[in-house]
């Protein structure tokens, strides 16, 4: 039920092509009539003698073996011919085989003619000329030379009428067969795209596979092309919403932390899941919050937290690390009096032993004496190990899940290698969410509340508070 509900578009769109296809198919198959003719055979013998039990015996089951062969014997010319001679059919012995069946019921020596035509009287008319020519044929030809009587004699013993509704299509059945198939290939549809999809596709997948609860859900929009955070540059818009929903629930993930500032580690499993981006926005969230928030961009093998904000990267944390300068050289402020960024510097071709340095560590614990957050942004899991090494020092990281980026099977990996290094996962943010699928309810409060003029002003207001330092 789940996979269905995770997959309705697929499902709905499924049931309406197959049910649609058979609507039509129903609808645009030509009407049939069936007409049936019933014949009983019986065995004589080759004289008018009275016969005894023997010879009735035997010809009992003579005529058992005979009967089952006319089912075939009535589609051969000899019988068909005639047929077409005497109704004036235009149409080959061949083509009239395909409308004529013939049966015999188990037990019985009936034989039941049936044709399918495409008026009901036509169909009554070819029955009764198949049961007659039939007859005749066993009667007074098969099995005799024309000097003897035939053993065997078949008679027509109920007449074909015209039937009063068509045999084909038959609508209901038709209709009822679409539904049924419809939604069992709707639910195998569905069933396969989950199967064959190894992209986490939904926040409940992310939920199961990271084993713990969603801090927020980020849809996918253009205003994070921005340089200015959504709490900056779009403060009434869903997405700067949506991060102060993160702000809110990231304040629960350590409460009782009260001699030091709160340690945030974000990472993700693959690169381009948005980790920076989360990063960013979150540590101005709580900035704007009135918290003291930096901001380390701590993936010395790809920095983009300078570039994401648009401020000046080329000197940052490898240099501190390799002892070329102090972070009061370095760190910047950024927006706020309270936000302050330390971007990654320059690459670093020994970023794993920088990182795990005695340096780095004191100058964390440095700054969460200084700091109310210290956000680490680090390298995805799938490059270094780096986040479940801070992640100790935080008792937990933030896994940012990329929708149609993670791959399944590489989260699951990842939270199990962060459990066997006792790091949990504290909670996951959902990333690049289809905008109509979260809080929809609720878009109409944000972004349209501000009169079109008020829109300049907030904008050049911001520009002005967007001054670095």
């Amino acid at each position: 039920m789940q996979i269905i509900r995770k997959r309705i578009v697929t499902v709905i769109v499924t049931f309406c092509i197959v049910f649609a296809a058979v609507a039509a198919f129903t609808f645009l198959s030509p009407t049939k009539y069936t007409a049936t003719a019933e014949l009983f055979a019986t065995y004589t013998g080759q004289s008018d003698a009275q016969q005894n039990s023997s010879e009735m015996s035997s010809g009992a089951s003579y005529l058992s073996t005979q009967i089952k062969t006319y089912p075939q014997l009535i589609k051969t010319q000899a019988v068909l011919q005639p047929v077409i001679s005497d109704l004036n059919l235009d149409m080959k012995a061949s083509d009239l085989a395909g409308m004529v069946t013939a049966t015999n019921p188990s037990n019985t020596f009936m034989v039941d003619v049936s044709v399918e035509a495409s008026s009901a009287k036509q169909s009554a008319d070819i029955a009764n000329s198949v049961a007659n020519n039939l007859s005749e044929q066993i009667s007074s030809a098969l099995y005799t030379d024309g000097t003897n009587k035939s053993p065997i004699q078949l008679s027509v013993v109920q007449k074909a009428v015209p039937p009063e509704a068509p045999s084909s299509p038959k609508t209901v059945l038709y209709l009822a067969a679409g539904v049924v198939l419809g939604i069992i290939a709707a639910i195998g549809a569905a069933l396969l795209k989950d199967m064959i999809n190894t992209k986490v596709d939904d926040t409940d997948e992310a939920k199961e596979l990271t084993q713990t609860s969603s801090l927020g859900t980020v849809p996918r929009s253009e205003i994070f092309d921005d340089t200015r955070p959504a709490v900056v540059g779009n403060t009434g818009s869903r997405e700067a919403e949506e991060f102060r929903r993160i702000r809110t629930n990231i304040a629960f993930l350590n409460p009782d932390a009260r001699d030091h500032g709160h340690l945030l580690v974000i990472t993700s499993t693959e690169p381009l899941e948005g980790k920076t981006t989360v990063s960013v926005n979150t540590a101005a969230a709580i900035a704007e919050d009135g918290k003291t928030v930096l901001l380390i961009d701590a993936d010395l093998r790809h920095p983009s937290v300078a570039k994401s904000l648009g401020i000046e990267g080329h000197v940052g944390l490898s240099h501190i690390l390799s002892g070329q300068a102090s972070p009061r050289d370095i760190v910047q402020k950024y927006w706020k009096p309270n936000f302050h960024v330390l971007p990654a510097g320059k690459r670093s071709g020994n970023a794993s032993i920088l990182l795990n340095s005695q340096v780095m560590h004191e100058m964390v614990e440095q700054a969460l004496q200084q700091y109310d957050y210290v956000i680490l942004d680090t390298a995805p899991m799938s490059v270094s190990n780096d986040a479940a090494v801070f992640g100790r020092l935080a008792d937990g990281v933030v896994m940012v899940v990329g929708k149609g980026v993670a791959e399944k099977k590489e989260l699951e990996s990842t939270v199990q290698a962060l459990s066997t290094a006792e790091v949990p996962v504290l909670g996951y943010v959902f990333n690049f969410a289809d905008p109509k699928k979260i809080h929809s309810k609720n878009y109409y409060y944000y972004g349209e509340s501000a009169p079109k003029g008020d829109k300049g002003k907030n904008k050049a207001k911001d520009k002005d508070k967007n001054k670095r330092h």
